[in-house]
């Protein structure tokens, strides 16, 4: 996945309203979007280098969005809205070994009225659902994480990953770590203890579990490497 047009370096100063981020570029301060409304823990301190992707759009209030914050000299890729598109990527390009040479990828499916899927693929007429989470939390320069706070709408996506399978489906849930570096992914269970067992009862039902870390740069981020998961 390739960026539209060259991101603009700058440095953050705060988030706000979850939406909205201040950044200094050069001597002037603009405001722009952020294309991410998690608690972004540990991302988000004063002064830490940013990337920002320019739009001339005239329906758009804010000229700047957010792409990239590094931290701990780790680049992190901060757009939630990108990772279903650098997973459709992996997925055209082969990159997640797993998930190959599909007869069908179809984006955004619905698997009853009150739960869509990002991705239905079919291969030698098996259907399989898959679930992708953005990772963007590290506390150990190895390790990625997920969640970053509770998450009750995640709960609800690995139970009804369960039903999918109780249905004839295969399920997978991938942990799209957008962190350089990392080795290692794990279920944060003392930031949300209830995930981390839905977790345990969901891989048990047979959801496979997935974690591949990203390439990232200021021109393009892509499926780079699988990571092994840490069951605590």
């Amino acid at each position: 996945m390739e960026f539209t047009k060259s991101l603009i370096k700058g440095k953050l100063i705060k988030r706000y309203k979850r939406f909205f981020t201040d950044i200094k570029l050069g001597k002037k301060i603009v405001t722009a979007h952020c294309p991410n409304t998690g608690s972004m823990k540990g991302l988000l301190d004063e002064g830490n280098e940013v990337y920002l992707l320019p739009n001339n759009d005239p329906k758009r209030k804010l000229k700047y969005g957010l792409e990239i914050i590094k931290s701990r000299k780790n680049l992190v890729g901060v757009n939630t809205h990108m990772a279903n598109r650098i997973v459709q990527h992996g997925f055209e390009n082969n990159l997640i070994s797993e998930l190959k040479n599909h007869d069908l990828i179809k984006p955004e499916v619905f698997f009853n009225k009150e739960t869509r899927f990002d991705f239905l693929v079919e291969k030698n007429k098996q259907k399989s659902f898959v679930e992708v989470k953005n990772v963007t939390l590290f506390r150990d320069k190895e390790i990625a994480e997920f969640p970053d706070a509770i998450t009750s709408r995640g709960t609800k996506h690995l139970l009804t990953l369960i039903d999918a399978i109780n249905k004839g489906y295969s399920a997978y849930l991938l942990f799209l770590v957008q962190i350089q570096n990392m080795k290692y992914f794990k279920i944060a269970k003392d930031i949300d203890e209830e995930y981390y067992i839905n977790y345990l009862t969901a891989k048990k039902a047979g959801v496979n579990f997935l974690a591949y870390r990203c390439d990232i740069s200021s021109k393009k981020i892509f499926i780079d490497k699988k990571l092994k998961i840490i069951d605590d």
